[in-house]
């Protein structure tokens, strides 16, 4: 019985070695197909980014004399940057949660039984199938100032009004922002809504009748993932508006639509790198605050969800 006992053990042990051995060659494999990635990453990302970070700390690419944080300190009291940095976080402020609350009305809308809900689907990510030149295109169209829109407010006794060039222009870049945005956060909050387990909501329409109860403790603490998930790609997207506005306005747009990438745009071409390398840091540093601070609401709010 000893024998039969002491053999058993042998064969288990060598399975398990054997076992082991295989994890190995396992990790080591997805280690080969992970390495072309890590270098790409390293190489276009990580070591730039270091880069960047030297730049900031140096008065310029040939002499590299260190100055500590003399260029953070310039930057900061740079009158561009100053309206660059406030015109981006106000146009951030209002166009992600814009994006975040119609989108996520709209997938609850399209989520429920109605009628044409695929066509709608189709017809709200259609934005993502267009190209933005062919969008530009269309924006110039409606807002230019003897456009589409003008004609309409003449039509009916007005003057016109120069959109790209006022004070009006933010308005047409929150547009532009909210037509391409939508449709791709309405996808995210449809697939979010498809996880809510169908016992608990019946469960929960059986014991409340209030629909507005409902959907903020069922709904809006299951869907508090999707919704961390879609803030921060809106907020990157509105930090990333800078194409449509400069193929709207140019390098230098009204004063309402200059933005931070605007302000990197013409340092680069200046070749500031100073400037460029020390409004990169800052813009970095304050995005991941916003992030941290997301990741902490999401915790806080969906955490007995996930229990």
């Amino acid at each position: 019985m000893k024998n039969k006992e002491n053999k058993k053990k042998v064969k288990k042990y060598k399975l398990s070695a054997y076992g082991r051995k295989m994890a190995r060659k396992e990790r080591r494999k997805d280690s080969l197909f992970l390495m072309p990635s890590f270098f790409g990453v390293s190489v276009f990302y990580i070591v730039p980014f270091f880069v960047v970070i030297a730049y900031a700390f140096e008065d310029n690419p040939i002499t590299k004399n260190y100055v500590g944080i003399t260029n953070f300190v310039n930057i900061l009291q740079n009158e561009a940057f100053k309206l660059a940095a406030s015109n981006t976080f106000k146009f951030s402020l209002v166009a992600v949660p814009l994006a975040v609350i119609i989108s996520l009305l709209m997938a609850i809308l399209l989520d429920q039984s109605i009628p044409l809900a695929s066509q709608f689907r189709t017809v709200f990510l259609s934005p993502m199938m267009v190209p933005v030149a062919s969008v530009i295109l269309v924006f110039r169209v409606l807002f230019d100032y003897n456009g589409a829109f003008n004609g309409i407010i003449r039509f009916f006794g007005g003057s016109n009004i120069d959109w790209l060039k006022s004070d009006y222009a933010p308005l047409v870049v929150l547009a532009l922002f909210l037509w391409k945005n939508l449709g791709y956060n309405m996808i995210l909050f449809l697939a979010g809504l498809g996880t809510i387990p169908k016992e608990m909501m019946e469960v929960a329409y059986l014991d409340s009748s209030n629909a507005f109860k409902l959907f903020f403790i069922i709904k809006i603490r299951y869907l508090s993932p999707t919704i961390l998930f879609v803030t921060i790609m809106s907020l990157i997207n509105s930090f990333k508006i800078f194409r449509e506005v400069y193929l709207l306005s140019g390098n230098y747009p009204h004063g309402s639509v200059y933005t931070l990438q605007h302000f990197m745009n013409n340092m680069f071409t200046s070749l500031d790198y100073q400037k460029l390398s020390s409004a990169a840091i800052i813009m970095c540093f304050v995005m991941v605050i916003i992030i941290g601070i997301l990741y902490i609401l999401e915790n806080r709010f969906g955490k007995d969800m996930e229990g």
